[in-house]
């Protein structure tokens, strides 16, 4: 700890399910350290690995939680809500007309003035300046098609789409929970 003081705040847990994999990828299934010692002494989940901080009290010491596992697995749900977030996710973040990452929102394939749904298969990441470009045209008529066809994901695909997408802090001790099921390189 090099003599720093740590503060609790900067001592998340990863949440895993009862099969020890996270809940979530993205985002990040993290509990505050407050949520993760209350679960524990209500009997809901396994310690997994802890922090080198602890909290104290007068008569008592408790080294916080880095890695919790639920010990009722929690069936995910097979597919996501469609948000703009999870939208996002699918398309990895990237406009499907050009392939840019900046200035990110979503366009209707079928545009709502032309009846267009706001559905899974109608909504595709887009760039500002293409869904500008765009406009309220069709794809033939834009000659602006998307790089590929937009369909309802399962939450398994944003999960592994999620992990392309790393936070900005990973403890150590998440490492062997967030990438086990990734093709190990010779």
């Amino acid at each position: 700890m090099n003599g720093l003081a740590i503060s609790p705040e900067s001592c998340p847990a990863l949440v895993l399910n009862a099969d020890y994999r996270p809940l979530s990828y993205y985002p990040l299934s993290l509990w505050s350290w407050q949520d993760a010692i209350k679960a524990v002494f209500l009997d809901r989940v396994n310690i997994v690995s802890q922090y080198d901080r602890a909290v104290r009290s007068p008569s008592f010491e408790f080294r916080l939680p880095s890695v919790v596992a639920l010990k009722s697995y929690v069936k995910p749900a097979r597919y996501p809500a469609f948000t703009r977030f999870n939208v996002f996710l699918r398309d990895r973040f990237t406009c499907q007309y050009c392939g840019t990452r900046e200035e990110l929102t979503f366009d209707h394939l079928i545009p709502r003035s032309r009846g267009g749904q706001t559905t899974w298969e109608n909504v595709v990441t887009a760039c500002a300046p293409c869904n500008l470009r765009k406009g309220g045209k069709m794809p033939d008529v834009a000659k602006m098609h998307p790089s590929r066809t937009p369909d309802r994901p399962t939450v398994y695909e944003l999960h592994s789409n999620g992990r392309l997408f790393p936070p900005n802090y990973l403890h150590e001790s998440w490492l062997d929970y967030l990438y086990w099921d990734t093709e190990l390189q010779p």
